[in-house]
């Protein structure tokens, strides 16, 4: 049987970054003896598809600015305790260390400045390979089972032992990429519970079939989503750009939203959402708007501030005649519509289009220090495996980032 003294599954983001940062501490702290191996393995025929389709093919490596407010999931306490261990100062000089300088957009987004998400796939490739990680791939993993003294896996290339092993092997998003939930299993099958429930985060949303909205498909531009109670309590609110859809919606305001949606439709299925076409203003605003405006009609003063087509689908809507006198009804009517449009939605497009996963391995059952399992020792994860999920703009790369770097230096730390 072919032996590791570190077995590291999955050579995504997390996974990659974590064989870099065991390699690395195992060279550093080995003296001149034969440092531990390092054996990263990974299902898929070619490397990092998550990573090259993030950011729209450019991948949002990190955010100017990372707290734990940015994610849900596990506590806030115990995700600040991770995200401290490697900040996103430490990642810039990472990235430039390796070849791939970092450039910030106004969003607060960082991209390589090549623009391509390859730069930053074979950046740690390279750094992983020159920290003396092996990788392997084909090579998918079947089967985890403990041992007296470390650990046995079963893979399609044949079993490994391993001292120490790291699972990087992501949620369930995209699964075509590899993060088919077979690591959730894994995680499960050495004793580790799952956050439930476990849902697509990141995921575009679907409304009835047949809604206005759909016929507006194309359309773009800022909004803000909110979730309520069935009484009308506001739970949460997201604001940013917002897409049509031939389906629903998608765009960054209604990603950030849509775990807390499904999340909380499971609590109590009444939990509503509606969209604000005017963000930052109340239904009294518009309606005072609308007054003011009366000799202008409805439509033009929509339109100081959404496009032509939505403002007169608005007013269809709330049978207020585009120009001239409205009837108070219908201004008032409009004035909700267009600040409060409720969202019937049906669903979401799942786990094969989201781009992370709500739910996983909860961080109670990991310490904190090291990444390592309370429940099996030995046993490390780093990324999106953990019950951890950012909001969009480069907060889950950098969850991966900081989680990787602990287990990865951990487990190597270990094994000298």
């Amino acid at each position: 049987m072919e032996t590791t003294d570190i077995l590291v599954v999955g050579a995504g983001a997390a996974g990659l970054f974590t064989a870099a940062w065991a390699g690395r501490t195992a060279l550093a702290t080995h003296g001149t003896g034969s440092p531990p191996r390092i054996l990263v393995v990974d299902g898929a025929r070619k490397l990092g598809a998550k990573i090259l389709v993030a950011g729209g093919g450019r991948c949002n490596v990190t955010h100017h600015a990372v707290s734990e407010a940015d994610y849900a999931g596990s506590t806030p306490a115990a995700i600040r305790k991770v995200l401290r261990r490697f900040s996103v100062a430490d990642t810039i000089r990472f990235f430039e260390e390796a070849g791939v300088a970092l450039k910030r957009e106004d969003t607060g987004k960082l991209f390589p400045v090549t623009d391509s998400a390859r730069t930053v796939l074979e950046a740690l490739i390279a750094e992983a390979t020159k920290a003396a990680a092996e990788i392997r791939h084909p090579a998918r993993v079947t089967a985890l089972e403990a041992t007296a003294d470390g650990f046995v896996m079963a893979t399609d290339a044949g079993p490994i032992a391993a001292r120490r092993v790291i699972l990087c092997t992501g949620g369930k998003s995209l699964p075509k990429s590899g993060s088919d939930g077979g690591g959730l299993v894994l995680a499960q099958s050495l004793g580790h519970s799952l956050a439930e429930p476990l849902v697509p985060a990141l995921v575009p949303l679907v409304l009835e079939s047949g809604h206005w909205i759909t016929g507006l498909s194309g359309l773009t531009l800022p909004t803000t989503v909110t979730l309520a109670t069935a009484t009308g309590k506001r739970l949460l609110a997201t604001t940013g750009s917002t897409l049509c859809t031939h389906v629903g919606l998608s765009g960054p305001a209604v990603l950030d939203i849509s775990r807390h949606w499904l999340i909380a439709r499971h609590a109590d299925p009444t939990v509503t959402l509606s969209l604000n076409w005017l963000p930052g203003m109340t239904t009294e605003d518009c309606d005072r708007l609308l007054v003011e405006g009366q000799r202008r009609g409805a439509a033009a003063v929509l339109r100081d501030h959404v496009t032509d087509r939505l403002a007169r689908t608005l007013c269809d809507l709330a049978g207020a005649p585009s120009s001239g006198d409205v009837p108070r009804d219908a201004r008032r009517k409009l004035a909700a519509l267009a600040t409060a449009t409720p969202l019937p939605v049906v669903g979401d497009r799942g786990f094969a289009v989201a781009e992370a996963t709500a739910g996983g391995v909860p961080l109670a059952e990991v310490r904190l220090e090291t990444m390592e399992s309370r429940i099996r020792p030995g046993l490390f994860f780093a990324g999106e495996v953990l019950d951890v999920d950012g909001r969009i703009g480069g907060f889950n790369f950098q969850w991966a980032w900081a989680s990787g770097f602990v287990a990865g230096c951990a487990a190597a730390s270990q094994s000298s």
